[in-house]
């Protein structure tokens, strides 16, 4: 029987928005089962009564935090005070980490030390060392276009994608270190290696469903769909146009 991955929530509601709520919880079934869902903030306040509407119906927990002094985040303090706790219950298989602050930069590189698992979420103004400490992070622009599509992520066209430097050598690296002697790659570790790249890589970002629709897009990469074995089971395997 495969081993369930559990995974504790934690939500800074004053960095989060509650929009995205149904995506959110949709996207983190996709790593493991929210074992522990819990939500910061000071609830005396008006600005939270969004988040306070939908706490019930998704069984988050609401904890209460008020802000004692004016300019400082004490909701931040109590979310990385409890999330250690629950860390050293050995309970957790990883962490998904709800927000946008950088103050959480310092609590996904020592819950990764400990060998857990960090699923950052947030907006891309979040600093780049909170993404980077975090082993994937997902930025909630995709989530939100779920919720709203006028909002959508509109899909960039094969002239801005071979103009992103940055993405041509990140699919270009991970295409040659999962290639073999041939220099023909199977997608899935293709995208196993983006992600150790790199934490925020998400085809979505660009407008892309799908790592494979991403990669064809670009038009820099030869593309083979091959039946694998006697079950009918394809395989798409990738190669570097320059490799010919």
């Amino acid at each position: 029987m495969e081993k369930t991955t559990k995974l504790a929530v934690l939500i800074d509601a004053d960095n989060a928005q509650p929009t995205i709520i149904d995506s959110l919880l949709s996207e983190i079934a996709n790593y493991g089962v929210a074992s522990v869902k819990r939500i910061y903030g000071d609830w005396t306040t008006p600005g939270l009564k969004g988040w306070k509407d939908i706490l019930l119906q998704h069984s988050i927990q609401p904890m209460q935090q008020f802000a004692y002094t004016k300019g400082k985040n004490a909701t931040d303090s109590a979310m990385i005070i409890d999330a250690m706790d629950l860390l050293y219950t050995g309970n957790f298989d990883g962490f998904c980490i709800v927000s946008s602050d950088s103050d959480f930069t310092k609590l996904a590189s020592r819950i990764r030390e400990s060998g857990l698992l960090v699923y950052g979420f947030g907006e891309k103004k979040t600093p780049s060392a909170f993404v980077s400490a975090c082993d994937k992070f997902i930025y909630t622009e995709v989530l939100r276009a779920k919720v709203d599509e006028g909002e959508a992520i509109a899909k960039k066209q094969t002239n801005e994608l071979k103009q992103d430097t940055k993405l041509v050598s990140l699919l270009r690296n991970a295409v040659e270190a999962s290639s073999d002697e041939s220099g023909w790659a199977q997608l899935g570790p293709i995208g196993s290696n983006l992600a150790k790249q790199s934490s925020e890589f998400d085809p979505r970002n660009y407008g892309y469903s799908k790592l494979g629709e991403l990669v064809a897009a670009t038009k820099l990469f030869d593309m083979d769909e091959r039946q694998i074995g006697t079950t009918g089971s394809k395989v798409i395997y990738v190669r570097d146009k320059r490799n010919k």
